[in-house]
């Protein structure tokens, strides 16, 4: 059997599950054709994420989300939160309404896609990128505009469904790291994004660079690849500050009331592929 494990970083104690799955030698032709999928789905962002003319032209089709600030904005309807997506089409028409120039879309960044090969942008309209030359735009007026809401990140998380918040939280990464590397730290010169926004350059040193592949010591306690039955055993553990039988002590899950806790716990009720017998 074959397994793809789970990739855990703890941020300060908040563990999140990025992707997971579980592949078997023998399988029914409906697993095939979703791992079928999703190998498909990921080449092609990668393809969007290195070819700047696909990129654009996957914009043309494409969804965008808004924030303001690293604040998504999300609408409320009846007892619950939805989180809005635009065409470019409409978010165009929304910047000139609101006076700003079209050119702003080149600040949104690629966060993902759909298995129909829509691909998902997002743009902060709080943020200034070094290559926009419009001014930021007041958050009361696209709320108004918009019939929304910019919410505090943390309070979005717990009321958006797993999908969606998971979705926040790629996009607000991307929008920080950008936000954070506007300027090459050896030239001091401003860098430019690339259509996708995988990476940045700097035109006079012609140093590249991208957001953080590997683990930031600064930013992480840790990160490590876990199995299903390891994750399956941490939610069970009642203890875990007991040493195992290496003389190492066995990672433990953030609380229950943690959003990271309900992700994990989710994709451990709910897998993607489940196992079969051999």
């Amino acid at each position: 059997m074959l397994t793809l494990n789970t990739f855990i970083p703890v941020y300060h104690g908040l563990t999140m599950s990025l992707y997971c799955g579980t592949a078997c030698r023998r399988k029914p032709l409906w697993c095939y054709r979703l791992l079928s999928t999703y190998i498909t789905k990921t080449r092609y962002l990668f393809e969007l994420k290195e070819d700047d003319d696909a990129c654009k032209k996957a914009q043309q089709t494409g969804a965008f989300y808004l924030f303001h600030n690293l604040a998504p904005l999300l609408q409320k309807s009846e007892h619950q939160y939805l989180l809005p997506q635009y065409s470019l089409v409409e978010l165009e028409k929304l910047l000139g309404k609101l006076g700003q120039d079209t050119q702003r879309v080149e600040d949104s960044v690629l966060i993902g896609g759909s298995e129909q090969h829509e691909a998902w942008f997002a743009l902060d309209l709080g943020l200034n990128d070094s290559s926009s030359m419009s001014a930021s735009l007041q958050k009361p007026e696209v709320e108004a505009e918009l019939k929304g809401s910019f919410t505090e990140f943390r309070k979005a998380l717990f009321r958006l469904n797993v999908k969606d918040a998971s979705l926040l939280s790629t996009a607000q990464a991307l929008l920080r790291w950008h936000d954070a590397h506007r300027f090459c730290s050896r030239s001091g010169q401003p860098t430019k994004k690339n259509v996708a926004g995988s990476k940045r350059v700097c035109p006079s040193s012609k140093i590249i660079y991208y957001p953080q592949i590997q683990v930031n010591s600064r930013e992480l306690e840790a990160a490590a690849w876990f199995s299903h039955d390891e994750v399956v055993m941490a939610l069970k553990r009642n203890d875990p500050y007991t040493k195992q039988q290496n003389g190492t002590f066995p990672f433990w899950l953030p609380p229950k009331l943690a959003i990271a806790h309900q992700l994990i716990k989710e994709w451990v009720e709910k897998p993607t592929c489940p196992s079969l017998p051999a």
